[in-house]
């Protein structure tokens, strides 16, 4: 089985796979995601390459320890969902709002502790959270505490042990680091292929919905990123990088072609599915910047 995201991501890239998948080098055999996510780019790059270095990266701290813990502990996690799946399945929609939120109390109070003998239900916690939220969204308040209100779903896949087994294999080699992207750099150099998913840009200014950390990232933030990926392309490396198309919202806007006018710009279209209005969701298009071309 290929791997695929063990969560639901905002900003996945498992849509645009195929689009991203032709700006890959030929070769890859070293990885770096600075930004990691949900790993579609990821877990595509892992089964196809089998890279010889890999390192992710993201400001999430309980992104990542979910990425360790599936690594260090996949079948203790498959336990504890199955049983969080089993009581899910097996009581009406009220009781399961109500365990919803005693597990999203407990969870939060999981990450005030910071007890590291405790990750391992921290882990299986923030997937379930995932697969029973609203939207599958994953959102925290200035405080870091995660605050995304139940879905109402009825059957979700809580526990996909199929594909965790097969996340588990491919994340063997992984290294992993929480953080800041600059603290990559040091990994980086002309063997590595680096692709880079930050957040994206909002189209307006009420377009911000989610917040991944209790840390925002504003056109500041966009800019001092578009000053590391001209170093770490200066070094040699490949880079790929996505990004939202400010001209879906003003045709005038060249904030990202301004930004990256040493690099090539692709707009692709992508559907966007994460729109608490449903009228809202449709094609949009999104920036693929890359160097690759220039770098054979």
């Amino acid at each position: 089985m290929l791997a695929k995201p063990f969560v639901k991501w905002v900003g996945g890239k498992s849509q645009l796979l195929e689009e991203i998948r032709e700006k890959y080098p030929l070769k890859i055999e070293k990885y770096c995601e600075p930004f990691v996510g949900g790993g579609a780019v990821l877990f595509d790059i892992l089964s196809k390459f089998q890279p010889k270095e890999i390192l992710i990266n993201d400001i999430n701290k309980e992104l990542i320890n979910t990425y360790t813990q599936i690594k260090n502990n996949c079948e203790k996690i498959i336990s504890q969902l199955s049983n969080l799946q089993y009581i899910y399945k097996n009581q009406s929609i009220e009781k399961n709002k109500e365990f919803y939120y005693e597990k999203r109390t407990w969870y939060n109070e999981l990450i005030v502790n910071g007890n590291n003998s405790e990750n391992l239900e921290k882990a299986a916690l923030f997937i379930f959270l995932n697969k029973t939220c609203f939207n599958g969204l994953y959102r925290v308040n200035s405080k870091g505490l995660f605050n995304v209100p139940f879905n109402n779903a009825k059957n979700p896949l809580v526990c996909d042990e199929e594909n965790l087994r097969a996340c588990s294999k491919l994340l063997q080699n992984v290294e992993m680091k929480v953080g800041d992207y600059k603290e990559c750099e040091s990994f980086i150099d002309k063997k590595t292929f680096v692709y880079m998913d930050p957040p994206y840009r909002p189209l307006t200014q009420t377009a911000s919905f989610t917040s991944y950390s209790e840390n925002g990232f504003t056109d500041k933030e966009q800019i001092e990123l578009g000053k590391f990926i001209t170093e770490i392309s200066k070094k040699g490396a490949m880079i790929l990088a996505s990004n939202s198309d400010p001209k879906n919202a003003d045709i005038n806007d060249n904030f990202f072609d301004d930004l990256y006018s040493a690099f090539e710009v692709e707009r692709v279209s992508a559907s966007r599915m994460i729109n608490s209005n449903a009228k809202k969701r449709g094609a949009v298009n999104e920036l693929l910047i890359s160097n690759i071309a220039s770098a054979f």
